[in-house]
């Protein structure tokens, strides 16, 4: 049957849902979308969500053993099936039926099964042939890479799809890659009792981020029994009835109940029919800062797929400005999704970042200097538990004596970032940061104390009339 609206979006998970919503409600377009599986996404089933509910209840528990009086009221170890119950109730048992009544609401039509691009603004699901009016927008995310190691796809590995929805503890966990997933699920399955190893090809964790934070998330998991092989890669794998053994370049070997692999992500485009609008199937789609594919004026792609940065609020973002553009919104750029995008890994200690690490600042020419302090070093870190590890790093561009970059490692930090991300995204100058008071006794007055100590260092005042001043 063939079917007609103004935009078709394929794809309903995060992205998707944002693109499609707010298109509809904003914009009063009529809405086709398209999902294959679970209205919601990888995200709120497989990835971020239940994540975050297995590696929530340990870290709890570790903030009140630090806490005098309430430490005292701990009695016993975390209820494992108490955990895996709350993450299942987090996920709706993989049921999307919670999902749907906003899209009726928004009166958007949803559409199960594979979708194909049929040509320029048409779209096969099935029997049925969408056509788009105006616009035909891509939200189909990614998938687990399982790189090419002889014997691996032999040997029953899990992708975060399995370890999230795991419904035992397994004896022994072997991870492949100690990137974010890689870190929080070792965290989150070593608190729950698993004998937990990664094997991380880099010479530390979280590559990407300060190696500061590499070094303090490597030293939790550590405290935790977790054994970390770095700097060295797989070279076979190979799985014996239970046991599944991982043999590494060194000669050397890791066995376990369960293999993990976590390095990496491609993009599921290769049954989508790219071929018959010009693109390559199986390819990460190239878009421009309105998200739209060139030569392609029609076509959109939001979130992972188009590779600019693979998280879920960016995602949103993108979808945000994707549906604007359509609704002919013309200055409508994404400008800020870029490697500097906000993120925060959920390890204990966590990892909050936005912007550049003082390497990239520098390497992108920029006369950057880092201010590090204790993350816990004020009076309201006290009330979090002293002695909980932690640095934070500030990173100033001196010449235009604004912040590029912020990484927060410690307790309980995610909830800082979206400041910092103001302060980087806004370009806010340090002047006008020293007058926005931090109140006592929280946390927050880390950024007083960076202040206080960038005009020490750099002998500024920045009080001086709301703009920085040199001091007489």
């Amino acid at each position: 049957m063939e079917r007609e609206f103004d935009v078709i979006v394929i794809g309903a998970g995060p992205a998707g849902e944002v693109a499609a919503g707010r298109l509809a409600k904003r914009g009063g377009k009529q809405v086709a979308l398209v999902e294959r599986e679970l209205v919601g996404g990888e995200c709120s089933f497989y990835a971020c969500m239940p994540s975050k509910a297995l590696l929530r209840p340990a870290e709890l528990l570790n903030e009140v053993r630090r806490v005098p009086g309430a430490a005292q009221a701990v009695t016993g170890p975390l209820d494992v099936q108490a955990v895996l119950k709350r993450r299942d109730e987090v996920i709706h048992d993989l049921d999307d039926s919670a999902q749907l009544p906003w899209l009726e609401d928004r009166g958007i039509e949803l559409f199960r099964g594979n979708a194909r691009l049929d040509g320029e603004r048409r779209v096969r699901v099935g029997d049925d042939l969408l056509s788009a009016r105006e616009a035909v927008v891509i939200a189909v995310g990614t998938t687990a890479v399982m790189p090419p190691i002889p014997g691996l796809a032999e040997a029953g590995a899990w992708s975060n799809r399995q370890i999230t929805t795991a419904k035992t503890v397994p004896a022994s966990l072997v991870i492949l890659g100690g990137g974010v997933v890689g870190a929080e699920m070792a965290q989150a399955w070593a608190s729950l009792g698993a004998k937990v190893t990664v094997i991380e090809g880099y010479d530390r964790l979280l590559e990407r981020e300060e190696p500061f934070a590499s070094e303090l998330v490597a030293d939790g998991l550590r405290q935790l029994g977790v054994v970390l092989r770095l700097g060295l890669k797989a070279s076979k794998v190979s799985r014996r009835e239970d046991v599944v053994t991982v043999e590494l370049e060194d000669g050397s070997s890791v066995s376990g109940e369960r293999l993990l692999v976590a390095v990496g992500r491609k993009p599921h485009t290769a049954e989508l029919g790219l071929e018959s609008v010009g693109l390559k199937g199986g390819d990460w789609i190239a878009v421009d800062d309105r998200l739209r594919v060139a030569d392609q004026p029609w076509l959109y792609a939001v979130g992972d797929v188009n590779k600019r940065s693979l998280l879920t609020h960016a995602g949103k973002y993108q979808a945000r400005i994707a549906a604007d553009v359509i609704c002919g919104e013309t200055g409508a750029r994404a400008v800020v999704d870029g490697p500097g995008t906000p993120q925060v890994v959920f390890t204990d200690p966590q990892v909050a970042a936005v912007g550049m690490t003082l390497a990239a600042a520098l390497e992108a020419g920029i006369k950057a200097v880092a201010f590090d302090l204790d993350t816990g070093g004020s009076a309201g870190g006290s009330f979090i538990g002293r002695g909980a590890p932690g640095t934070s790093r500030f990173v100033v561009d001196t010449e235009r004596e604004v912040l590029v970059g912020v990484t927060f490692v410690g307790p309980d930090v995610a909830e800082w970032l979206q400041a910092a991300s103001i302060a980087v995204v806004g370009q806010v100058p340090l002047s006008t940061l020293a007058h926005a008071i931090a109140p006592f006794p929280t946390r927050a007055e880390l950024w007083l104390y960076f202040l206080e100590k960038y005009e020490s260092e750099r002998g500024l005042s920045l009080h001086a009339s709301g703009v920085s001043a040199r001091s007489s």
